[in-house]
């Protein structure tokens, strides 16, 4: 239960941190771990990555082009298909760190403007040109990736097919 707690915490911690903000990791006479913005007795400071962020089409113009597109969402004639490269779909591997990396391609190639944009459990967890995206600690489980094609104004005109694969991770509690 306390580890859970902590995790929370540390997430809730990172969550609302502005992001010019310095983070110190402190720890009581009793082990309890604190991550705060006010360094106090011994804290050492915590480098933290910056977040990814993904510019999204507004609703509007989504609805737009289902409307003009009969159903189909943007230009579905572009590109024959989308595909995973890596991971293979229904691949079970161990990743102690829970790093993934996704390698997807088009066919015919990626056209000048347009980009990958990579879902992990229908949350986008990246953009690319070159066809490669990695996502750092991925729980441990069985997870759904998708693929689509986003033009240079956010908009998705083609979704690939998805693919489903299963992360082995150490357990947190020990």
């Amino acid at each position: 239960m306390k580890t859970q707690l902590l995790i929370a915490a540390v997430a809730s911690a990172f969550l609302s941190l502005p992001v010019q903000a310095e983070v110190y990791r402190q720890v009581d006479k009793d082990g309890n771990v604190t991550f705060t913005d006010d360094p106090q007795g011994k804290a050492e400071r915590v480098n933290v990555k910056p977040a990814t962020t993904i510019t999204m089409p507004k609703p509007e113009t989504v609805e737009q082009q289902l409307d003009e597109e009969d159903g189909e969402i943007g230009d579905q004639k572009a590109y024959e298909s989308v595909t995973f490269l890596a991971p293979a779909d229904d691949e079970a591997f161990h990743s102690g760190s829970g790093n993934v990396e996704f390698q997807v391609a088009s066919d015919p190639g990626l056209r000048q403007g347009h980009r990958f944009e990579i879902t992990l459990d229908g949350q986008p967890v990246g953009q690319t040109t070159s066809g490669t995206v990695s996502v750092s600690n991925v729980f441990r489980g069985t997870h759904n990736a998708g693929v689509n094609v986003i033009n240079a104004d956010g908009e998705r005109v083609f979704t690939g097919e998805s693919i489903s694969f299963t992360i082995h991770r150490p357990t947190v509690n020990n």
